[in-house]
């Protein structure tokens, strides 16, 4: 890493120093693949058998959809948009990324929230998403896209993870997790707060509320809208790193992608967020096509959070010009 690359690293918006602890989640250039055959790939039966089933239903919950209540579909929307806030706002942007901060309250709403879309708890995402960002595309990356769009999506989750994400997610420092009490407190109840959130709440609103039968209520709210906030994740770890421009780095795999963007939520920057990990926007345009970052300025207005890190604009442009494919458009 040069000098200016690691400045750039550093700086936060007011041209302050971001604390040592978000070394956490820039990449090391240390890092090398140890030579050899790479370990067996042991393939975990129950999720294969779990995951196919939960995409089954999906597709039979597509055939559903002319059954169901408008208020039913208005409903399922509502809560994928709240699952998917959970993640990118919650366990991606504040717990992974630490480039914002958010009051209890706030923080509250975003377990909550991070439980309905069911990835695994927040202290479990936020160390693998740092393991992601230090090693990205290498052995040492949970979901290496390298390994092909399979993999990438959901593959990772359907075989054991290699040993240098488990060596390289153990040496990492996690204090600040293990210092939320919001944080700890999903990680102890995870498990029932994963029942209520992501199944038994959608499935039961519509059911008490309007009258929308039991079948559909589980199917649509429930079982298709976790899916599709499963798979709008996963593009991130998938496409996002295949198919798109560079304009901040062409030198890495991850690219700026509107279709990722689109349905993740404002995840779809995904060149300019490994170039500038800590911005909270993830993103030079703000709010553009980026509903998060609008949920966070919205949070800030609110006074339920504060403290947004920024990437200075002399320091992104300096950036394309040393590093950038040529592709990078003002707006």
């Amino acid at each position: 890493m040069t000098e200016a690359e690691a400045l750039e690293k550093k700086q936060s918006s007011n041209g302050n120093v971001v604390p040592e602890a978000t070394i956490e989640d820039v990449f090391d250039h240390t890092y090398k693949e140890k030579e050899g055959p790479k370990p067996a790939r042991v393939i975990v039966w129950r999720n294969v058998f779990l995951m196919s089933l939960l995409h089954l239903s999906a597709l039979y919950a597509i055939f559903l959809i002319p059954s169901a209540s408008p208020l039913t579909l208005l409903w399922s929307v509502l809560c994928f948009l709240i699952s998917a806030l959970g993640v990118t706002a919650g366990a991606h942007r504040l717990w992974s990324h630490r480039s914002y901060k958010a009051t209890l309250p706030l923080r509250i709403f975003l377990g909550v929230a991070n439980s309905m879309a069911f990835q695994n708890d927040i202290f479990e995402w936020a160390r693998d998403h740092r393991v992601h960002h230090k090693y990205s595309e290498t052995d040492a990356d949970p979901h290496n896209a390298v390994r092909g769009f399979f993999f990438a999506h959901i593959g990772w989750l359907l075989v054991r993870k290699h040993p240098d994400v488990i060596e390289k997610g153990r040496k990492l420092e996690l204090a600040d997790l293990y210092a939320d009490k919001v944080v700890m407190f999903q990680r102890k109840y995870y498990r029932p707060s994963v029942l209520v959130m992501c199944f038994f709440v959608p499935m039961f609103v519509p059911w008490y509320m309007w009258g929308e039968s039991l079948w559909v209520a589980y199917f649509i709210p429930a079982l298709l809208r976790y899916t599709l906030v499963l798979n709008a994740s996963w593009l991130v770890n998938s496409a996002a790193h295949m198919w798109g421009n560079r304009p901040y780095d062409k030198n890495i795999n991850p690219r700026e992608n509107a279709f990722v963007t689109f349905s993740a939520i404002g995840e779809g920057f995904h060149n300019y967020h490994h170039s500038f990990p800590y911005d909270y926007a993830t993103s030079e345009f703000g709010c553009k096509l980026n509903l998060t970052t609008c949920f966070i300025d919205f949070m800030c207005f609110l006074g339920l959070a504060k403290d947004r890190k920024r990437v200075p604009r002399e320091t992104v442009q300096a950036r394309i010009q040393r590093t950038g494919d040529g592709s990078h458009r003002s707006g």
